[in-house]
């Protein structure tokens, strides 16, 4: 077993994980990045062929680095391509795969276990996001429905559901590029939990910052962070108006009361025959392998420094989080990996300056 206690330990090497990696060795700080994937491209090299560049919301710029061509190139292979040239021009200190089981405090030591091998640190950037975390609600009955359960994580592209009628349920971005892409080729049904709120307006920097805000408020509160897409509101974009003028999203209905075997039936008695689920109910923060320190506040998230805008975790100033709450969003991402590795490097001046008082 490997004892050498490392400065610091990023996991991920998503966005964010690449962006902390950056700048933390700028700094001049020893790390390592650990990451589960078998190749360059955290989550990007898991989204479907039919994502194309033109698709996506965005891609920002990785520190000192250009952003994806917004071209016709399939997303899974132009940011994971991307990133892998990055990481190489950078030469950063990347291992992977490494699928990590838990983070324990052993005498001061941040101890990160993975399988049969372990890593210790002084500090630790948790850069895991949310892709491997889907959230599927549950509702009575859909253990015996006959037709097919996906997930965005699940989502092959629309060509697979050509002649199958599809209830697309949720009321975030997702939803509607999926309505978008499926409407005009097939049949939808879409169920959302509430009313959904649509934009009409530019979407500006006044707007974003404000609706940053509102997740970094709940973030400083220590409640679970609301993703930043979800409260900006809804936009149609070119490719989803033939959908809307086929009323794909004026004919949105309320959540159903329980599912059947072969479709779903609402409070009110009526029931609609569906082949298909596909559930675009997002996704929550990768942190269970973060559970043995105690980083949860009594509200059920993990609290952050400077009001929600920071990295820092409140109850323990040795951990950074990025790519959680406020910074889960490309840009958001960029900055954040700036603001953790001045934060890991505030947390080695803590402990220098403990240990030479001492």
């Amino acid at each position: 077993m490997d004892m050498e206690i490392l400065e610091s330990i990023v996991l991920g090497a998503g966005q964010a994980g690449l962006s902390t990696s950056y700048h933390l060795k700028r700094l001049g700080i020893e790390h390592l990045v650990l990451d589960a994937n078998d190749a360059p491209g955290g989550a990007w090299q898991h989204r479907w062929d039919a994502l194309t560049m033109t698709d996506v919301h965005g891609v920002a710029e990785l520190p000192d680095a250009e952003a994806p061509v917004r071209d016709a190139q399939r997303a899974n292979f132009a940011v994971p391509a991307s990133f892998s040239d990055y990481e190489r021009e950078h030469a950063l200190p990347i291992i992977r795969p490494v699928r990590v089981d838990l983070v324990t405090d052993e005498d001061g030591i941040l101890v990160v276990h993975a399988g049969e091998r372990e890593w210790r640190t002084q500090t630790l950037v948790n850069a895991t996001g949310t892709w491997t975390q889907p959230f599927l609600p549950h509702y009575p009955g859909m253990e015996t429905f006959i037709g097919e359960q996906l997930h965005t994580v699940d989502y092959p592209g629309p060509e697979y559901f050509v002649n199958k009628r599809v209830l697309v349920v949720g009321g975030g971005a997702s939803a509607v590029q999926f309505l978008g892409a499926l409407a005009p080729i097939t049949d939808t049904l879409w169920a959302t939990r509430r009313e959904p709120i649509w934009r009409d307006d530019d979407f500006t920097p006044e707007a974003g910052a404000a609706a940053v805000a509102l997740v970094e408020k709940r973030v400083a509160q220590g409640l679970p962070p609301q993703s930043v897409v979800g409260v900006t509101g809804l936009m149609l974009r070119p490719q989803e108006r033939e959908a809307d003028r086929l009323g794909a999203y004026a004919d949105r209905r309320p959540m159903f009361q329980r599912i059947e075997p072969d479709g779903v039936r609402w409070a009110d008695g009526s029931f609609e025959q569906v082949d298909v689920i596909l559930w675009a109910t997002g996704f929550r923060p990768a942190i269970g392998h973060l559970a043995p320190l105690h980083l949860r506040s009594a509200a059920g998230g993990i609290q952050l420094d400077r009001n929600g805008r920071g990295t820092t975790s409140v109850a323990d100033p040795r951990i950074q989080l990025v790519g959680y709450g406020p910074s889960a969003s490309t840009i958001g991402a960029n900055r954040a990996g700036r603001s953790a590795a001045k934060g890991v490097q505030r947390a080695l001046t803590n402990v220098e300056s403990a240990v030479t008082s001492g």
